[in-house]
């Protein structure tokens, strides 16, 4: 018997017993769609989360207090707070002539009910530097940002993003009017212009106050989260991180590289750092998915075990008009194949509908993020389906052209 009569016979018995079949194929669709969802999944969440990351741009240095090594993340990125870097490390490496920098601004965040005119809202606050708008690229819809001089002198001024412009004030205006964080007043100058998320932040949920009024008024703290300085060109950055490194440990009397108690990054790092996380995030959810490919395939050995015994006297009628060993052994090879094919095709079809939703929620969502559904992850998924049924199906083939033609005619 040739390949394709095999193949049409084979499909005959398949139709003859579509619930067998189907229950067959469930596990090796299950398994095919887990991997399709986890690949696809992964790469659009590692998408979304680089994206966040360009979104900053390539000419920027992040500096956190904490000591890393150059592949662990600080200190202070695991939640662990660290009081080592100040506003005056960030404004002495502004000064220093030696420098490309343009531009900085130090973080620190926090979060209250904020109220106007009866309304409330739960939000964040950020206390950043009068250079953020700079270091950002961050677009003004309406008014002004804070200035050095408000910053320093303790202004109770306030920049809204859109969203809270939008649930706070409505249709009013809110420029000029007065809202109050921790009890304190403060008097909206400007809002910014829609952003959406960036830097794993939802820029338009925040307000914006002067850094060291949010240090001394709102949180009662010296230190700073977090800085950020903007580079002129993105080819002067290595240079850049070195200068910072020097200049931190001069001002915190570090003589040795391994005392430090900051850590500097460029975003480059911060991409190949994440992009490491995440394959290896990747290659570990879809190993557990393809768990469920073993169990399939365990299922498929099980019911091509039961059909051998359920064929036998058919197997012992083809081999006694002359049908060998190996022709019993292709026959059964390709029904499992088969089967696993067809429920490969059908597993990927739902993975990849799956994929697709996903996909358009997370963009609806205003997230970056890209449907990553690759060609050779379709081939792979295809190859191992089929790989599954052949795997499992030799010991059902060779069980059945293992039966005596004579016992197997006699077998009732």
């Amino acid at each position: 018997m040739n390949l394709l009569e095999n193949i049409k016979t084979v499909w005959l018995s398949i139709m003859r017993n579509k619930v067998r079949s189907f229950l067959t194929m469930l596990g090796i669709i299950i398994g095919i769609m887990s991997v399709m969802v986890i690949m696809s999944v992964g790469a659009g969440a590692q998408s979304l989360i680089l994206n966040q990351i360009k979104s900053l741009g390539s000419n920027l240095i992040g500096v956190l207090p904490g000591k890393s090594n150059e592949k662990g993340p600080p200190a202070a990125a695991m939640g662990i707070v660290v009081t080592s870097l100040k506003i005056s490390d960030i404004e002495a490496i502004l000064k220093d002539n030696s420098s490309h920098f343009v531009a900085a601004t130090g973080y620190v965040r926090g979060n209250d009910t904020v109220t106007w005119d009866g309304n409330k809202i739960d939000t964040n606050f950020a206390g950043v530097s009068s250079q953020y708008l700079n270091v950002e690229d961050a677009p003004m819809a309406s008014g002004r940002f804070f200035s050095d001089d408000e910053d320093k002198s303790l202004g109770r001024v306030a920049v809204v993003g859109s969203q809270v412009a939008k649930e706070l004030f409505g249709q009013n205006d809110p420029i000029g009017k007065d809202i109050k964080i921790k009890k304190t007043n403060f008097t909206i100058i400007g809002t910014i212009k829609e952003r959406g998320v960036s830097g794993f932040q939802n820029q338009d949920n925040q307000i914006f106050v002067p850094l060291n009024t949010a240090q001394k008024i709102l949180l009662g703290i010296d230190y700073i989260s977090f800085a950020r300085f903007k580079v002129d060109n993105a080819n002067d950055v290595n240079e850049s991180m070195q200068r910072v490194r020097e200049i931190l440990r001069d001002r915190h009397n570090i003589t040795n590289p391994d005392n430090d108690d900051f850590s500097v990054r460029s975003m480059a790092q911060g991409l190949d750092a994440i992009t490491n996380v995440t394959n290896a995030l990747k290659m570990f959810l879809t190993a557990i998915a393809a768990i469920a490919l073993a169990v399939g395939g365990i299922g498929i050995m099980n019911i091509m075990l039961a059909a051998v015994q359920e064929r036998t006297r058919e197997i012992g009628l083809r081999k006694a008009v002359g049908a060998k060993n190996k022709d019993i052994i292709l026959q059964f090879l390709t029904e499992s194949a088969m089967i696993t094919f067809i429920g490969g095709v059908i597993g990927i079809i739902f993975g990849s509908l799956i994929s697709f939703a996903v996909a358009k929620i997370a963009v609806s969502m205003g997230y970056k993020w890209d449907l990553v559904i690759s060609l050779s992850s379709i081939l792979i998924a295809v190859f191992v389906s089929i790989g599954v049924g052949l795997i499992f199906g030799i010991i059902p083939a060779r069980r059945a052209a293992e039966l005596n033609p004579i016992e197997a005619l006699r077998y009732e």
